[in-house]
Formats: C-alpha cells, sequence, structure tokens
C-alpha cells in the first residue's frame, strides 16, 4: 500500500471533504458559505487543494466566520481529535485572513508545536501540499536548526523558541497571528505562552490568536482567550463570555481493542522492568505478524515510555521479526534525520516498519501508515521533590485521555487495531488527563522568564493554572542566588543574558561563568578551549552543558566518561553534540557580552585543563547545591549534598571512592544503587575541596554554634558547605550566642530543658490554679506565657547558664516568686495552701492539678480513719474550688472519690465498711463515723 505523507489529518487521495455523520473522509465539496476572502483562490493559499480530504475542511467556514466577526485579532479555540487535519488547515486558513485584513505587507503566522520533530513534519507537509519549497512560504525554526526567510509566510516554531522572541519583541512586530498547537498537553512553555500573549493582546488589539486542543478540555482555554483585548470585539462576538470555541467531529476508522495484561509486574523500585519490556517486545511481533498476514501495508507503532526503554524493546523486536521488517526508534536522542524519517511514512518498494516511540508520536504528529498500535500504557512526567529540593522524571501509568490519542493512530487511514499491554481495571483507574507540568515541574527557567516579562512570579498573568506558590518561591530564591533577580524579583542583565540561552538558568550560568573562567567565551583564557569531534574549537563549558542538557545517560553516573565518548565522535549523539556544544559557545559570547558575571576565584592550578575535574566544576558552577561529598562508612557509596539531601551511586561506578562529586543528576530512586537513602546520583564529575568550596562559595558558612543540651551551654566552631559539615572544633560560646542558645531549647522544649523541681512544679501549679479560678493579678503560668516573660522572672538564671552554669544549681522555685502580686502575694498560703490539716492532725499535701489543666481539681489523698467526723468539704481559691478527696484503704488503696464528705458519710461508707472491716480488722470502722474519733493509728490491742 503507498504511503500518504501526512501530518494530522486522513489524507485519503481523490477526496475532497469529509462527510460529518460518520467521521469517515468521504467526497463533498468544500462549504459554499465559508468567507470567500479566505477560501477563494486568490487568496495566498488555496484551502480547496490542501483541505482535500481533511476532516477539519468542513469547520473552516465556521472558523472563518468567528475570527472575522471579532474583526482584528480575534480569538478562537479549536478542538478537535487527532486526524482531522487541524494542524495542516488552521495555519493557511488564518494567513489568508490576515493577508486579507492587512494594509501592507505580508504577515507571517506563527505556529507552536511541542516538540521539534512535529514542527519539522507539519511545516514540510503544508509545503508540499502547497507545492512549494520548505522554507519559503511555509518554513520553520528549532532549537539549532531553521529553515524560514523573509518571504515565510508559515513559521513553525517550538514554544521556547516563541518565549525568547517574545522577551526580546514583547510586541510581535511584523506577526500577525500566534496559533498554539497541542495546549491539551499542558506543557509549562505552552502555558506561559497563554499568559503572555493574552498580555500583548491588551497592547495589541490586531494580533489574532488560536488555540488548539485535541481533547474536551477546551472551554478552559477558552475562557483564558476571552479577555477583550480591545474593548468591544469579543463582546460584541460572543456576549463577553469566554472566546468561541469550533469543533469538529473525530476523524477515525473503525478501531478494534485488544488486551494484553503481563503476567510480571510493570514497574518496580528501579522503574520499568526488564520482563514487562520483553512481553511488549513480543506482544509487538506476535500482533506485527498477524496484522502483516491480513495487510501487508501495514506498519506498526509501539509506545513507551523513555528512551531506553524504546532501544530495549526495538534490539528484542530485531531478533523476533523477520529481516523484511525495518525497526525504527522514535525518541529524543536519535538524530533529527531519523526522526523525520520515522514519523514520514515509508516510501514504495521500502520495507514494511515498527515504530518504536516514546510519548513523541502521541498527539502532535501522525506516523502514515500506521494500522496497529501496540500500547504499554506507560509515561514518563517531571515530579517535583519538595523535601528533597529536586526535580526528575519518573514514570507513572499514562491518563486515559493519552491512552485515547495513542490508540487513535491506528486508525487514521483506515480501519486499525490497538493491543493494551495492560488490563481495563488498569486504565480506568487512570488519570484522566496528564498532570499540567505547572504542577509538578522546576520552575526555575519559567520563574526567569516571567522576572523578564516584569510579571515576578506570575502576578497579573491569566495561566491556565496558577503555580504552586512554595515551588515558585524555591525556585526565585536559585535565581537570587544566580544573580539573575533582583530583590523586587525582577531580572538583572545577567538574568536577561540567560533568558536569552536555551536552557535551564543555572546550565546557563554555568555557560557564562565557565566559559569565562575556562575558556571558550568572554573573558575566557586564550587557548584554553578544547576540540571536539574534529569540528571546530569550543570551550569545555559549553561541551559540559550541552551534555548535560542533552538526552544523553551516562553510564554508572560518570559524566566525564561521557564527554570524553562524545569527544571522540564514538557516540551516537556525538555529531548532535557537537552542534550544539558550538551553538552554545556562540551565545555565550554573545549574551556574556557586557554583562557582569559573578566572581568565582577558582586557581588554575586546582582544575587543570583536560580533567575531569573541569568537567565538575563547570557541573558545581551550574548546580552549587548538589556539590556533594562522600558519606564515611563500609556498604554502598553514599554521598551528602549542600542542600542537605543524601543520595547512593551506583553500583560498579567508575566515580566510587572520589571524595567530592558535582551531581549533574539525582533522582529519587528506592533500589540498590539508592543505598538507602531514597535517591540516586544519574550524572556527575569529581571535584577538589577547593573548586567545591570556590564553585559553591555563596553557601560557605563560618560560624560558632552553641547548644544547649544535658543542662549545660556547649559551643563549637563549624565551618560548612551547605549541608556539608567541613570541619568542628570545641570552643567557648560568646554570650550572646550562649543566650541565644538557651533561648532555642527553651522555645523547642520548653521551661521544662532546665528542670522543674517538686517545689517549683508545686509552686506553678498553686499559682495556675489561681490565676484560672480569680484572674489577675495572679499571672498566668502557661508554657507560652512563662517563656514570653523570661526576662521578668528568669533572667539572671539566663544569664548563669549563658556563663555556663549548669541547671543542676537552679531551682525554678525561687524565679517564680518573682512574678507573685504584691500585695496579694501574702494570700497565697490561705488562697491555695500547700497542705491541708485533716481531723486525725496529719498536714496531707494537696496536689494541684497541671498548669495547663483548665478543669482539673485539687486532690488530696489521705486514709479513710483520718477524716471520720468531717462534715464539709474544704474550698479552695476563696471558696471557688472544692477539695477532691481521694479516700485510702489502708493498704493507701482508693476506696472512694468525693468532694461532698458529708454525703459520703450518710451513704457510700456504709458500704464501704462492710467490704473492708473483715480485710483490715486491726484499723477502725465504726458504724458512726460522724462521732468516731479520727486517727491515722490502728485500734489499740487489748
Amino acid at each position: 500500500m503507498a504511503a500518504v505523507l501526512e501530518h494530522d489529518g486522513a489524507r485519503v487521495p481523490g477526496a475532497t471533504a469529509p462527510d460529518r455523520h460518520n467521521g469517515r473522509v468521504t467526497s463533498a465539496p468544500l462549504p459554499q458559505d465559508a468567507p470567500q476572502d479566505a477560501l477563494a483562490p486568490s487568496a495566498p493559499f488555496s484551502l480547496q487543494a490542501i483541505g482535500t480530504g481533511l476532516v477539519f475542511a468542513e469547520s473552516l467556514a465556521e472558523l472563518a466566520g468567528v475570527l472575522q466577526k471579532q474583526g482584528e485579532g480575534g480569538a478562537a479555540v479549536v478542538q478537535a481529535p487527532p486526524g482531522t487535519g487541524k494542524t495542516t488547515l488552521v495555519p493557511p486558513l488564518v494567513a489568508n485572513l490576515a493577508q486579507a485584513a492587512a494594509k501592507n505587507g505580508k504577515p507571517r503566522i506563527v505556529v507552536t508545536q511541542p516538540r521539534r520533530v512535529a514542527a519539522r513534519s507539519a511545516a514540510r507537509r503544508l509545503a508540499s501540499l502547497d507545492g512549494t519549497k520548505l522554507g519559503d512560504r511555509v518554513g520553520f525554526t528549532v532549537r539549532g536548526e531553521r529553515q524560514a526567510g523573509p518571504g515565510t509566510l508559515i513559521e513553525f516554531v517550538t514554544p521556547g523558541i516563541l518565549l525568547r522572541r517574545l522577551l526580546a519583541d514583547p510586541g510581535l512586530e511584523g506577526t500577525a497571528a500566534v496559533i498554539l498547537d497541542e495546549v491539551h498537553e499542558r506543557g509549562l512553555e505552552t502555558d506561559l505562552l497563554l499568559g503572555l500573549l493574552a498580555e500583548v493582546r491588551q497592547l495589541r488589539g490586531d494580533l489574532m490568536l488560536v488555540a488548539m486542543s485535541a481533547t474536551l478540555d477546551a472551554p478552559r482555554f477558552a475562557a483564558l482567550l476571552g479577555a477583550d483585548p480591545g474593548g468591544e470585539r469579543i463582546e460584541e462576538a460572543d456576549g463577553g463570555g469566554p472566546a468561541p470555541v469550533v469543533d469538529c467531529p473525530s476523524a477515525l476508522h473503525p478501531l478494534e481493542t485488544a488486551w494484553a495484561p503481563a503476567p510480571v509486574a510493570r514497574l518496580d523500585s528501579r522503574g520499568v522492568t526488564r520482563s514487562f519490556l520483553d512481553h511488549v517486545a513480543d506482544t509487538a511481533a506476535a500482533s506485527y505478524a498477524a496484522a502483516h498476514a491480513t495487510d501487508p501495508g501495514t506498519d506498526a507503532l509501539v509506545f513507551l515510555p523513555g528512551a531506553w526503554e524504546v532501544s530495549h524493546v526495538a534490539g528484542r523486536l530485531r531478533t523476533r521479526v523477520g529481516p523484511g521488517v525495518e525497526i525504527l526508534e522514535l525518541h529524543g536522542q536519535v538524530s533529527p534525520a531519523a526522526q523525520d524519517r520515522a514519523v514520514s511514512g515509508r516510501q514504495p518498494g521500502e520495507p514494511a516498519r515498527i515504530i518504536v516511540s516514546t510519548g513523541l508520536a502521541e498527539s502532535s504528529l501522525t506516523v502514515p501508515g500506521v494500522r496497529l498500535v501496540v500500547d504499554a500504557g506507560l509515561s514518563r512526567e517531571p515530579r517535583r521533590d519538595a523535601g528533597r529540593g529536586m526535580t526528575g522524571l519518573v514514570t507513572v501509568s499514562c491518563s486515559r485521555a493519552s491512552a485515547e490519542q495513542r490508540a487513535g493512530r491506528a486508525a487514521r487511514q483506515g480501519p486499525g487495531k490497538v493491543v493494551r499491554c495492560y488490563d481495563q481495571k488498569t486504565l480506568g483507574a487512570a488519570p484522566a488527563h496528564q498532570t499540567s507540568e505547572i504542577a509538578v515541574s522546576d520552575l526555575t527557567g519559567a520563574a526567569l522568564i516571567l522576572a523578564c516579562w516584569g510579571s515576578p512570579g506570575g502576578r497579573g498573568l491569566a495561566l491556565p493554572d496558577a503555580p504552586p506558590q512554595a515551588a515558585m518561591d524555591d525556585a526565585v530564591e536559585v535565581l537570587r542566588e544566580l544573580g539573575a533577580v533582583a530583590e523586587d524579583g525582577h531580572a538583572t542583565d545577567l538574568g536577561k543574558a540567560l533568558a536569552r540561552i536555551p536552557a535551564d538558568p543555572r546550565l546557563g550560568r554555568a555557560l557564562l561563568v565557565g566559559s569565562a573562567l575556562l575558556g571558550g567565551g568572554p573573558g575566557g583564557r586564550a587557548g584554553s578551549g578544547t576540540k571536539g569531534s574534529g569540528t571546530g574549537d569550543y570551550g569545555t563549558a559549553a561541551e559540559v552543558v550541552a551534555a548535560v542538557a542533552g538526552d544523553q545517560r551516562a553510564t554508572g553516573a560518570d559524566l566525564p566518561r561521557l564527554v570524553s565518548a562524545l569527544r571522540s565522535g564514538k557516540d551516537p549523539a556525538s555529531k548532535r553534540w557537537a552542534e550544539e556544544a558550538r551553538r552554545l559557545d556562540t551565545l555565550a559570547r554573545q549574551a556574556g557580552s557586557g554583562v557582569g558575571l559573578p566572581s568565582v576565584d577558582v586557581p588554575v592550578l586546582d582544575v587543570p585543563p583536560g580533567t575531569a575535574e573541569q568537567i565538575g566544576l563547570v557541573v558545581a558552577l551550574a548546580f552549587p547545591d548538589r556539590v556533594a561529598r562522600r558519606v564515611p562508612g563500609d556498604g554502598p557509596e553514599r554521598y551528602l549534598l549542600t542542600s542537605g539531601t543524601r543520595a547512593g551511586l551506583p553500583a560498579g561506578s567508575p566515580l566510587a571512592g572520589h571524595e567530592w562529586l558535582a551531581v549533574a543528576e539525582v533522582a529519587r530512586a528506592d533500589g540498590r544503587d539508592a543505598a538507602g537513602t531514597g535517591a540516586v546520583i544519574r550524572s556527575a564529575a569529581p571535584l577538589t575541596a577547593d573548586t567545591a568550596e570556590a564553585a559553591a562559595a555563596h553557601l560557605l558558612l563560618d560560624s560558632v554554634e552553641a547548644t544547649f543540651s544535658q543542662g549545660r551551654v556547649t559551643a563549637r566552631r563549624e565551618r560548612r558547605l551547605g549541608a556539608i559539615s567541613l570541619s568542628s572544633t570545641p570552643v567557648r560560646a560568646s554570650a550572646g550566642a550562649a543566650r541565644a542558645a538557651v533561648a532555642r531549647a527553651l522555645e523547642k522544649q520548653g521551661v521544662g530543658a532546665i528542670g522543674w523541681s517538686t517545689a517549683a512544679d508545686g509552686l506553678r501549679r498553686r499559682l495556675a490554679l489561681l490565676h484560672r479560678e480569680l484572674g489577675a493579678p495572679w499571672p498566668d503560668m502557661s508554657e507560652e506565657s512563662l517563656l514570653s516573660r523570661l526576662d521578668d522572672w528568669l533572667g539572671p538564671e539566663l544569664e548563669a547558664l549563658a556563663g555556663g552554669a549548669a541547671t543542676s544549681g537552679i531551682d525554678l522555685a525561687d524565679p517564680l516568686r518573682r512574678l507573685l502580686p504584691w500585695p496579694d502575694a501574702a494570700r497565697l498560703g490561705e488562697l491555695a495552701p500547700e497542705f491541708l490539716e485533716v481531723p486525725s492532725g496529719s498536714r496531707v499535701r494537696i496536689d494541684y492539678p497541671a498548669a495547663g489543666d483548665d478543669g482539673g481539681r485539687p486532690v488530696v489523698a489521705v486514709k479513710l480513719q483520718e477524716c471520720f467526723g468531717w462534715d464539709r468539704t474544704p474550698r479552695l481559691a476563696g471558696g471557688r474550688v472544692a477539695v477532691q478527696f481521694h479516700l485510702l484503704s489502708p493498704a493507701r488503696r482508693p476506696l472512694a472519690v468525693t468532694d461532698d464528705l458529708a454525703s459520703f458519710w450518710s451513704g457510700p461508707y456504709a458500704q464501704v465498711r462492710a467490704e473492708m472491716r473483715g480485710r483490715y480488722p486491726r484499723h477502725p470502722w465504726p458504724e458512726d463515723p460522724w462521732s468516731a474519733t479520727a486517727t491515722a493509728r490502728t485500734n489499740t490491742r487489748k
């Protein structure tokens, strides 16, 4: 079967327009009610020719109508499933509308695609349908590659490219319209573009904005775009509500679903299991053999979460299928040419294909000829671990929306089949949509863009989701440490320079500073650059940043070994890496020109040229919070990072034994490599101690740490690099540091850190009862109140402790008496006595309730015989509180609890007497307790 090149539309030779009723592509003319200035043959793009066979052709009239009704600068949301042709048809329609409204010149339409391969593929397809050369009327710009010129009317770009254009030219002069494709994927950069472009439209009422979504969350984006940029247009169009939504039916053919759950676990503590990957490969081989027997023109598409899994499955497939089937890999690490070949469809005479892909092929592009999809049901998504201060990719079940889009790839050009390597229960338990990146990602790069835009932290921007405040605060703090933002949150000159570099701001800072230190950048030392793959000279900093920012995996976490392989040209990614390093070196020269760079004092002798320590220096400049020192001890290698995180080193890593490492990547993990720390180092380079301290100089702290523990103040001189202790020496604490240490201990542990003696605790309880019952002037004895008034009652003792005294010599009873109110203090013994004299003549201690007990009663525990004849219950605090008696047996076990002695003698006593007189015959148990003599003695022997 001859493949038909297409991007996201099910193009069928000979068809002219879709039949909306059954979703299949049939022959029908384009709508006649569409605005003729957009669809006329004289328009720049012939929609009649381009739209042949594309389902979205039927929706062109509606989209053109809502945009024209709003006049200049209209906004709309296109909701159309993958395969309907929206990416192919909407840009030329908008270009025609913009040209019709233009007063002079040729306005440019910019279309964003979330992936480079999708941007190249979309531009190539549209140029082919337009019958023009790529780069003329239709072109693209992605990182490191551009095919566009002054005459380009439609330019496909990645979101990052457009963000940097906005920072350089906030008005987007010369751009008539922006189309944001695949907004449902909730990429961080696309979300930022929605907010920034909404503000641009407030300044430029003529800027047209269209958002395109493949799922049913279009109303969210319609509300964002509904803000009126010019005052009346949207209000006239739909009453001031959200932007219009233009829908389109599905273009799918019948789709068969099969379930092939694996008998083994998909994931374990180390990620995707090899046994599950083998199951996916074997399922794909068997399914493809069956499909190919029915239709030799069938190609297959296998979805896996990451590049490593793609390579594993592709390798196993090559041993399972015959030589007449080509196995292609599609992910971010293969070359652009290999990516384009995988998505372009096979040409006549070429062998059948099985394309093994990451989520890259999920929604933003279509692979022609695919009639079979095998889905592992997994995705790799960013997750931020706030506790450990790290962000990494984790493997999770893909969303239900992703699963449907993957399956739909099989039914674009005819009946297809999807084989899901999991069960229906797993699909039902999956989230409805993919988690938005802004909610789970590191926001440092986003925070820098917002600071350069003039909206620190996103304040005032209408974003699909507000960034999490904690994550944004952390990102802004990182930018402050880099010198990229000022105290008011706005970007500094360095921050603006970093924003021009298409890399994480930390890597951008390492590129600029590292280039200055090692050569290859502004102010660099002459002759210190290195040669890469025989393609030219550029700096080590650019090489390292290109390697860290790329998708290559460092075997054994050994980044220097990876850089060496890339330099030698032996690594498959060497060519791309060399091009990126050259580009970054050029950017470093341009962006760093005239920018004041942070001062970093790194002795040349400590970082000899061409060594692994040079690589470590660059990494440490980028991630000073990840400078790590080896934790002594037996067993697996463990490192402590300056951030406080502990991480293991993969078993057998060549880096084992190095005292210091600069960590480029660290991820959450629970396997053997994590060494019980919960994290594992994925990429790192060795450092010297001096270089570590220089690169992370802002984390260097030399201070005297005083602590109060075990009743004394002690102090040590601590020299630390973040959380890493460099040295610790015992010293004498200064008076101020000692007082602060005592205050910290009291705040954390309470006054009890000094210790309550029996007398002090009793006095505190008595005063607490009086404060509870009588209020002022009796002092509050709560922990909070005592801590807030330390100087009023504990000042001399605190000074003594700060001077080295031990708590064993301090009784808090005397300090508490400083809080007694005078002259009321004279009545303390009357209102809250320590002892109560009972009828036997004994003086029994009163047990007062704890200071924090709001309902407790004072208790007297006394032998029952000592209270004979007592017909009234004593009351304290001026008669407000009755004493509660615990009447005890001769063995001092409770017989009764009462605060009404008269009632006890008249009633319950008779039963107590009956039970106890036989057990304790030597003690008096008179029938009449009223007239009996109270005594603490036993009966007199006869």
